[in-house]
């Protein structure tokens, strides 16, 4: 079990290093952008969390039509342009672009349903609490790192290393994640939400 589910652990927990990396230094350092303000500021530090929320059924969905590895690489390369293009900001709109786009590279429930496809039922509990475990070491490593790094080479470094540890995941998910079984679903376009 743990030579399927590691990698795919690694994956997500570089993309959540990524993201976790810059809130303890962000908000000091978008405060100092070109038009920048408290509101827009709060919006740069849960933006991604918009996005991530808002695309995480899409990219669930089309994990399950196009296969989890096209969807998880997908994903991967918007972080990564987010990521590069929140390095490059100069002012707080293409910040805000640059962090709206690294929520959209929502791949937390492809992560999850992979780990489901590669592993027994039995085993899913175990394998979903690890990557809970992995996901908490990340967070806090990055809120370690992410100040020594920002006060050290400046906070458009950590952007550059979130993009760069995006390359990584998606060399890790080419090399190391096992493909895993197709699974058809079925979906009925006329059950609604208040069905449940």
């Amino acid at each position: 079990m743990f030579k399927k589910i590691m990698p795919l652990n690694a994956i997500i927990s570089l993309r959540m290093f990524g993201l976790f990396i810059v809130l303890p230094v962000l908000s000091v350092y978008a405060l100092d952008m070109e038009g920048s303000s408290h509101t827009m500021v709060g919006i740069i530090i849960g933006g991604y969390a918009i996005t991530q929320m808002i695309f995480q059924i899409p990219f669930g969905k089309a994990s399950d039509k196009i296969g989890r590895r096209k969807t998880i690489i997908f994903g991967l390369i918007i972080f990564a342009i987010g990521s590069l293009i929140a390095g490059f900001a100069t002012n707080i709109y293409v910040l805000l672009i640059g962090r709206l786009l690294q929520g959209a590279g929502a791949i937390g429930s492809v992560i999850t349903a992979t780990i489901s496809d590669v592993v027994k039922e039995g085993d899913r509990s175990k394998a979903m609490a690890i990557m809970g475990g992995m996901i908490a070491m990340s967070f806090a490593l990055a809120m370690g790192l992410g100040p020594v790094i920002g006060a050290s080479y400046g906070v458009e470094m950590l952007f550059f290393i979130t993009a760069g540890l995006s390359v990584l995941a998606m060399i890790l998910l080419f090399t190391k994640v096992p493909t895993p079984p197709r699974i058809k679903h079925i979906y009925h376009e006329t059950a609604k939400t208040s069905d449940i």
